[in-house]
């Protein structure tokens, strides 16, 4: 069956199982290979993507499921937080092995697109489906308090 996605601003036509997981059809269908494969069950946030602007596991969406709607992933999340964001990535050094820091970077970009100067507490709501396995979180927190600051100018 065929199904109509529209991924970083271009349409798709997919011809795979209405409840085939989005992140699958990114990976294999569509060669984005930056949403990352974790837990598979929503639980790690590997698989961040945005979904009309909101924070969404690929892994347990089914491409049926996000059909008309607009969908971000890394390779095209851009905007004054995603940019203040990867600056703050790389000023303070955050990554370390890398594999989670696609959907680490998609929560904190929806994060500063709706909470421009968080809290830690907002900060730790936000990100709290985001497992770490470097635990570089000190360094996540801070990162996305620089980058509020750099959205602030």
């Amino acid at each position: 069956m065929a199904i109509n996605l529209t991924v970083n601003g271009k349409s798709f036509s997919v011809e795979a199982p209405p409840d085939t997981p989005l992140l699958w059809v990114l990976r294999d269908e569509l060669d984005m290979t930056g949403t990352k494969f974790g837990c598979g069950v929503a639980s790690c946030g590997a698989c961040t993507v945005h979904v009309d602007g909101s924070p969404m596991r690929s892994c347990i969406t089914a491409i049926e499921d996000v059909a008309g709607m607009d969908v971000t992933t890394i390779e095209g999340v851009s905007g004054p937080a995603a940019t203040a964001v990867q600056t703050a990535w790389r000023d303070l050094d955050v990554v370390q092995c890398g594999y989670c820091q696609s959907g680490q970077i998609m929560s904190a970009v929806n994060l500063l697109a709706t909470t421009p100067k968080p809290s830690d507490d907002d900060i730790n709501e936000a990100m709290a489906g985001n497992a770490c396995r470097c635990a570089t979180y000190h360094r996540i927190r801070a990162a996305i308090h620089h980058a509020a600051a750099i959205m602030e100018g």
